[in-house]
């Protein structure tokens, strides 16, 4: 029988990356998932029509995003990324499906939250699901999710609010968990500082336009990330991949979407 010290791995892995990037509306979410290599779209919410992509059909259940993920897996295919766009729109399929096997209308229909606990039974597959494609098939995965503020209640300190994917807690916590990276797109933003006299100050929010990524946790953000990376970069997947170990930077695309 083989001993465990024998089966004992030594330096860095160069697995693909599991990413998750959260943002804002119309910001270019999709866009720059569209740029990662040669990925094919499970999209679950109709935001690309103006992205240049290869996508499967729009799923009307559950069961179709399992379907799409096991011919990803089974079939030969040069797809390199699988991207799921967006997980906020999946997670409305899982409760569907959750509702169909509990024989409710509504996922609050059960009783004491439980609804949202037998959601990640669900979430579990598709991450089980995805993972086969990392790393039976060597595929990026990349999951697109909208934001929302939310408060956070910090033992340490007063509450607060901060922005957090578009997902039930539950839910949201699994995926930012299994994920490498957790990043938050969003715009720059700079505040101004004027006198108005009579000893008072007024601060003004001002910006350029210019689309960011957060990649690291403050109180004002979700985020983490597995590669050092800087606190923040632009909104490129060129200025990302360069830090992926093994990866290839495709080409810069100025294309925009959601």
């Amino acid at each position: 029988m083989s001993k465990l010290l024998d089966q004992v791995q030594s330096g860095k892995s160069d697995v693909p990356r599991r990413v998750m990037l959260y943002g804002t509306h119309g910001i270019g979410k999709s866009s720059w998932a569209a740029c990662a290599p040669r990925p094919i779209f499970i999209q679950t919410e109709d935001g690309l029509g103006q992205i240049d992509c290869d996508r499967f059909p729009m799923p009307a259940k559950y069961e179709d995003v399992v379907d799409a993920l096991s011919e990803l897996y089974l079939a030969d295919h040069p797809y390199r990324t699988v991207v799921i766009d967006t997980l906020d729109w999946l997670e409305q399929l899982i409760f569907a499906e959750v509702c169909r096997r509990k024989g409710v209308k509504n996922i609050e229909d059960i009783g004491y939250a439980k609804g949202y606990t037998f959601a990640l039974t669900h979430w579990r597959e598709v991450l089980d699901g995805l993972d086969g494609l990392r790393n039976d098939r060597g595929m990026t995965v990349v999951l697109i999710a909208h934001s929302k503020i939310e408060r956070f209640e910090n033992p340490e300190t007063e509450t607060y609010d901060r922005y957090t994917p578009r997902l039930h807690k539950h839910g949201s916590a699994l995926v930012c968990e299994w994920s490498d990276e957790v990043l938050f797109a969003t715009y720059e933003v700079n505040t101004i500082r004027t006198d108005e006299g009579f000893d008072r100050k007024r601060e003004r929010a001002v910006g350029k336009g210019e689309r960011i990524v957060w990649t690291t946790e403050r109180p004002a953000r979700v985020a983490k990330n597995r590669l050092n990376l800087p606190d923040k970069l632009p909104l490129d997947w060129n200025a990302y991949a360069q830090f992926m170990p093994g990866a290839d930077a495709p080409a810069h695309s100025d294309k925009k979407g959601a």
